[in-house]
């Protein structure tokens, strides 16, 4: 089985979204996504990013993707911030998640970041483990919080 990471391609924003949603639906908040194509392909590939991603591919299409930013943090600088990690349950186990972590810490060390910081769920059992395999700190000592506008 090969699977290529590459880095996302503005043509890929069309999939990105399919797997956004995917995301949602496993995340049980289906209705959440409202973020149009043309902002994401404006805030990914406009003048400007905002974010980048790398996508796993698997006969020519994409069945994954680690879509970052960059945080910054008054007490390490610059962090790497993990927004989406998604395999589709197709691939899940057969090493894309691996490769695509991997290609994610490679980038954070290569930038010179500080820090990789994410999110996962506590109900999320499988992500957890697969972060334990690297030895991640999962920290439940912050809330988190939101303002909608």
């Amino acid at each position: 089985m090969k699977i290529t990471i590459r880095r996302a391609e503005k043509k890929d924003c069309v999939r990105l979204l399919e797997l956004v949603r995917e995301l949602a639906d496993y995340e049980k908040a289906p209705d959440e996504v409202t973020v149009t194509l043309e902002h994401f392909e404006q805030s990914g590939f406009g003048p400007n990013p905002v974010w980048w991603a790398f996508v796993a591919e698997f006969d020519g299409r994409v069945e994954g993707f680690a879509l970052y930013y960059i945080r910054y943090s008054t007490w390490k600088g610059q962090c790497l911030y993990l927004e989406d990690f998604l395999v589709t349950e197709s691939l899940r186990g057969k090493g894309a998640g691996k490769l695509l972590f991997d290609r994610i810490i490679e980038e954070a060390k290569e930038k010179g970041y500080t820090r990789m910081v994410w999110q996962v769920l506590d109900w999320n059992e499988p992500a957890i483990n697969f972060y334990h395999k690297y030895k991640a700190t999962l920290d439940a000592g912050w809330v988190n919080c939101i303002l909608d506008f």
